[in-house]
């Protein structure tokens, strides 16, 4: 196992409440992202699906954490969050392959 992510999930909670205690106002401006449009727009399994998939192609082990848990909490299946995990792994390698591209670009014209 990489991580004890109910334990990694409880000591982000933790952490999160002392910086919120600490520096409340933002806090308060980072979760009204979380309550913006988005949330009129999409339902919760379907804004945690997303944010995994965001978790994944960012490497933040901290979302990935959080998000699960949500992800469960909102009824999500392992089928479901595999979508999601395969739609981040689809377009992260796209990525690499579009700015691949780009390092070829690079290297043809600084031949020239």
């Amino acid at each position: 196992m990489f991580k004890d992510w109910p334990e990694h999930t409880a000591l982000l909670k933790k952490s999160f409440a002392k910086l919120g205690k600490e520096h409340p106002k933002m806090i308060q401006a980072y979760v009204s992202l979380e309550q913006a449009e988005a949330a009129e727009a999409l339902d919760e399994k379907t804004r945690e699906l997303i944010a995994i998939a965001v978790a994944i192609t960012t490497r933040c082990e901290s979302c990935i954490s959080i998000h699960a848990e949500r992800a469960i909490k909102a009824g999500a299946t392992d089928g479901e969050i595999a979508g999601a995990l395969a739609t981040a792994i689809s377009l992260n390698a796209g990525a690499a392959y579009t700015y691949a591209l780009r390092a070829m670009e690079a290297v043809e014209t600084q031949r020239k």
